[in-house]
């Protein structure tokens, strides 16, 4: 007789007389020291800039969408981003795609994505790199 068994992320459990498999990796609750931060901001950066706006082809950071970022005590990572124009189709979906980019990176515990348009978003917040790849020269 085939018994499923429940695989669910979170505190162990019992069910169908079976435990529940923690397949959820383990929290660091630690402050994290100096060097980490820096890792944690690097490994952040390469993150984000595999996030790209499906109208333009370039990634949000070098676009300039990306604000603030801010690692917490806690291992919570804050982002603060905008998007080019607030009626934008991916609206939605654009900070669910910077949380899923950030929250597999180690050390990161948590990942809130606070979407701003103050200051507005303009083209001079472009890096060199995007000016260059849009032909903005």
């Amino acid at each position: 007789m085939n018994e499923d068994v429940d695989i669910k992320p979170g505190t162990p459990s019992v069910s169908a007389g079976r435990d529940v498999i923690d397949v959820s990796p383990p929290k660091d609750i630690s402050k994290p020291s100096h060097a980490e931060i820096e890792r944690i901001t690097a490994d952040v950066i390469t993150q984000i800039k595999t996030v790209f706006d499906p109208e333009i082809p370039v990634d949000i950071y070098e676009l300039g969408l990306i604000y603030t970022v801010n690692l917490e005590d806690d291992r919570t990572l804050k982002v603060e981003m905008t998007l080019t124009a607030p009626g934008c189709p991916v609206a939605g979906e654009m900070p669910i795609w910077v949380q899923e980019a950030c929250i597999m990176i180690k050390g990161v515990n948590k990942v809130v994505v606070d979407m701003v348009f103050d200051p507005p978003w303009t083209t001079d917040l472009m890096s060199d790199e995007a000016r260059l790849e849009l032909n903005m020269f």
